[in-house]
């Protein structure tokens, strides 16, 4: 822009903008850009103080009552409310707010119970039978609010179901059971295994943390309302109800362990997992055996 002013001033802006293919709008905005730049910025004036507002002696006075013992835990409209069922105004809500704000006190004022926290679980397997996943989900039933409970435990390294079992209800016992034949059916040594659960009311049971302190099994839990810490048992949800032959409603209990039985030969005999390199679960050299449904 600078050759278009010095050009413009010998023959016109119009005609050095022309010779130089440059647009006018070009040029004007650039120099009010530049006049914008060198121009000082004005301050703002001084906010006059408003007439009715506190001094320095009523500010100190309602501070000390907000951090008062009586009042330490107490949010200002509770302030506000109970001096004025005792005939005494210090100040607005939003006075209290703004005093407060001004010297850094506007976080939480109510002593709340600090939550722990909770490290994402790791579930690392190098072989089979070091850690198991293990889930409850429920199946439509006949009707309208009626559903069967399925229990399923998978062993995340060989995604191999080793232990299942359909029932009328979620149950801690019915999960205790399952843990408890699934673990000696596969011959777990004590201190090798461990079983990682999401944060369900059987998967934190005390008969089930009893079982497995017994059994010298290594318990692991998904972090609080985190949907995503347990990825291996809810993956193999979704490929039990997303088959095209899964109905919509199981006509019976029965009629549930039926599918179930089939869908199970078929998921670790015959299925390939895309997270372990498309390898069939039923290809590992170990015995395994299928788990049939418990009543």
């Amino acid at each position: 822009m600078d050759a278009v002013n010095v050009l413009a001033t010998e023959v016109g802006l119009a005609r050095a903008c022309g010779a130089m293919h440059v647009p006018r709008s070009s040029v004007y905005r650039a120099d009010a850009r530049q006049r914008h730049l060198l121009a000082p910025t004005p301050l703002p004036a001084p906010r006059p103080a408003p007439p009715l507002a506190l001094n320095q002696a009523e500010r100190a006075t309602l501070l000390d009552t907000l951090n008062s013992e009586r009042f330490a835990n107490c949010a200002p409209p509770t302030v506000y409310a109970t001096l004025l069922d005792e005939g005494i105004y210090l100040g607005s809500v939003r006075t209290m707010y703004r005093l407060l704000a001004e010297v850094g006190q506007t976080a939480e004022r109510r002593a709340q119970r600090v939550h722990p926290a909770y490290a994402k679980p790791e579930l690392l397997a190098t072989d089979p039978n070091q850690v198991w996943s293990w889930d409850i989900t429920k199946l439509k039933g006949p009707c309208k609010w009626t559903c069967f409970h399925l229990y399923v435990i998978l062993d995340i390294f060989s995604r191999y179901v080793v232990g299942w079992m359909i029932a009328p209800q979620e149950s801690a016992e019915l999960a205790e059971k399952l843990i408890a034949d699934s673990v000696a059916k596969q011959a777990i040594k004590p201190g090798t295994l461990t079983l990682h659960a999401d944060r369900g009311s059987s998967m934190r049971s005390k008969p089930v943390a009893a079982l497995l302190v017994d059994l010298e099994v290594a318990k692991s839990h998904s972090r609080p309302y985190v949907s995503d810490d347990n990825p291996f048992s809810e993956a193999q949800f979704k490929t039990l109800k997303y088959r095209p032959e899964f109905p919509a409603r199981f006509g019976c209990i029965e009629d549930a362990r039926t599918h179930c039985q089939q869908f199970f030969a078929w998921y670790n005999g015959e299925h390939r997992h895309s997270g372990i390199g498309f390898i069939c679960a039923g290809s590992w050299p170990q015995d395994w055996g299928q788990r049939p449904g418990l009543e």
